[in-house]
């Protein structure tokens, strides 16, 4: 992305405004900030669902103008169609190319096998939990095979326990499909656990801070949030974003 603006038909100021971040293949980033930085236009724009009003976003070497195959989005709401199966959920993004019937499920049940949800496989979603529910949110994205995965805040509704564990979930399969992964929490300990680096934007427009490398080693466990060196980073990011909104309070009094 670079000099990239966006904004709303009707709005003067941009929410985006010089966004310059480069995304290396196969990297997992982060992205946090306070309450209007813009964390899911930046999303959107890179999808290609909001046009940038200047710059431009590259994907693959191409730049993008609207959604592609190779990119998938996991909302924070999961979506998932009430009347159907979680495998027929997971494999619809596939009947909607035409790809066939058998092998559009055999690819479903392979990312099914992936999440954990198999034994839910002829479930509907009001039948399993909300951490199956994102779980099969998950595997829908994945069932394309994208290159690029973004994610916007999709643990954000679930309960502490729960979260954790897909988090760890989420790095497993990403370790294991070696996607390139661009992920929006406002959970600072979620960002750091996750990152190789965590993008912190500041708001007014929204534009990059600055960008927090995450020195933590691979493979990651839970138990790292336990460490000394997970929490000064975290706190790191919590100075970042405080100083912000600070910064934006006293402006707001003059």
């Amino acid at each position: 992305m670079t000099g990239l603006e966006v904004g709303f038909p009707g709005q003067d100021a941009p929410v985006l405004d010089g966004i310059d971040l480069r995304i290396e293949r196969g990297e997992f980033v982060t992205v946090v900030g306070a309450s209007g930085s813009g964390k899911t236009t930046l999303l959107r724009a890179i999808h290609g669902l909001l046009p940038a009003a200047a710059g431009h976003v590259q994907a693959g070497g191409e730049t993008v103008k609207g959604p592609s195959r190779s990119r998938g989005f996991v909302f924070q709401a999961d979506c998932l169609l009430p009347w159907r199966t979680v495998l027929d959920n997971v494999a619809y993004p596939l009947e909607l190319r035409g790809v066939s019937q058998k092998e559009r499920r055999d690819a479903a049940r392979e990312l099914l096998e992936l999440t954990g949800l198999a034994a839910a496989a002829d479930k509907f979603p009001r039948q399993i939990s909300g951490g199956m529910r994102q779980r099969a949110n998950l595997a829908r994205a994945l069932v394309g095979d994208p290159e690029i995965l973004l994610m916007d805040e999709p643990f954000a509704a679930l309960d502490a326990q729960t979260r954790e564990v897909l988090q760890a979930e989420l790095l497993s399969i990403w370790d294991r499909r070696q996607k390139t992964v661009v992920f929006v929490t406002h959970q600072l300990d979620e960002a750091v656990y996750l990152a190789d680096r965590v993008v912190v934007l500041a708001a007014n427009p929204g534009r990059v801070r600055k960008v927090v490398p995450i020195d933590l080693p691979r493979p990651r466990t839970l138990d790292i949030k336990y460490t000394s060196e997970f929490a000064a980073t975290v706190n790191v990011l919590w100075q970042l974003i405080k100083d912000d909104v600070v910064h934006h309070a006293e402006e707001e009094k003059e």
